[in-house]
């Protein structure tokens, strides 16, 4: 099962891109609520390269690492990877008068439910939306 996530962002495409892509700048949204967060972010963004980022609780209850490899990257447009479990994730960023829509696509996996994945994802994806848009 495939799920859709979408943001449109009030930034040029390329602050857009920098952040979904620069460790400092991941570190800063890539998590759901303000509970948790994300404490390291190792990425080799080049196709072949790995990412790694870690996810936790901030009170250190519970955490996890969310990693995966780059399989294709057209700069400023898309970025396809595959997660360690090996669910196909894209994102596209196209440019539009509002700002830059930002569309992600997942695999479900089977532990959660897909209205649950679907709700964690997209908070993670306003946080990106929130993170760029107070630095532009």
């Amino acid at each position: 099962m495939k799920i859709n996530i979408e943001t449109t962002v009030n930034a040029p495409i390329t602050d857009v891109w920098d952040a979904w892509v620069t460790p400092n700048d991941i570190t800063n949204w890539n998590f759901a609520t303000d509970e948790w967060q994300c404490p390291k972010a190792d990425i080799n963004f080049e196709v072949g390269g790995k990412f790694k980022y870690r996810m936790e609780a901030k009170d250190g209850s519970v955490g996890f690492d969310f990693g995966g490899v780059f399989t294709k990257i057209t700069p400023n447009k898309s970025i396809h990877y595959r997660l360690e479990d090996n669910r196909i994730v894209t994102i596209d960023f196209n440019e539009t008068p509002a700002g830059v829509r930002v569309v992600e696509s997942f695999e479900a996996e089977n532990e959660n439910a897909a209205e649950q994945q679907k709700q964690g994802w997209q908070s993670i994806l306003n946080n990106f939306k929130k993170h760029v848009e107070r630095k532009n």
